[in-house]
Order: structure tokens, then sequence, then C-alpha cells
């Protein structure tokens, strides 16, 4: 399966959510999921499947619980084809942060401006 036939289910995509603050038990998985989509846990535990059976997260055993976290490697590979795209938004988000820190000039220079003319004004009375 490709990496965003996987992670193109919102279930899924929202398991790694989960994931990505650190390792969860399936139990904890499955009643978050099963809460917020309506779904069982036999098909909470089925897109646990599909995730661990196509990389992006591993399981280990502690005890009777199933302790998933996430797999980095497959993500890495998103991220690397995502590359690509990236000019698309870089360029904008880079102007825009740049209207940002301009904005934060003008402001704080308006306030000081202010405060100088405000403390002006007590002196003189």
């Amino acid at each position: 399966m490709h990496a965003f036939d996987v992670l193109g289910d919102p279930v899924r995509r929202r398991i790694m959510e989960l994931l990505s603050s650190g390792e969860r038990s399936a139990g904890q998985i499955a009643e978050v999921v099963a809460a917020e989509f309506g779904i069982s846990q036999p098909t909470a535990s089925g897109h646990l499947r599909v995730l661990r059976e196509n990389g992006f997260a591993t399981v280990r055993s502690e005890g009777t619980r199933r302790l998933y976290a996430v797999e980095p490697a497959p993500l890495q590979e998103v991220d690397q084809w995502l590359d690509g795209f990236r000019q698309f938004w870089s360029g904008p988000l880079d102007a825009l942060a740049t209207e940002l820190a301009r904005g934060k000039r003008r402001g704080s220079e308006r306030s000081r401006s202010s405060q100088s003319n405000s403390s002006d004004e007590g002196d003189s009375q």
C-alpha cells in the first residue's frame, strides 16, 4: 500500500497523531478512535494492523498489553517526496513572516512614540 493510501484514511491519521506524543496501548487507541469516529474495537485493530504492516507503526508486548509507536522511516519518505512541493508554500510563508515582523516593528515604534509623547505631556503639567 502506498504511503498516501495508508495516511489517506482519517482514522489512521488520527492514530498517527495519537502516537506522535509517544507510545500508546492498543486499548487506549481503540477507545479514542471509537469515541471520535464511532467505530468498533475490531475495526480500530484493523487500522492498527494496516499501519503496522505498512511500516508506519511498531508494536511491542508488555505483559498482556500491545504498545504501539510511530516508525519514522515512512514519514521521512513522505517528507522527502513533499520537498518538491515546498516551494508552493515556503515562499509565501516566508513573505508572511517578513510582513508580520515589519508590523511588529511598526507597532513597537508607535508604542514607544506614544509613551514618549505622554511622558512629555506629564512633564509640562
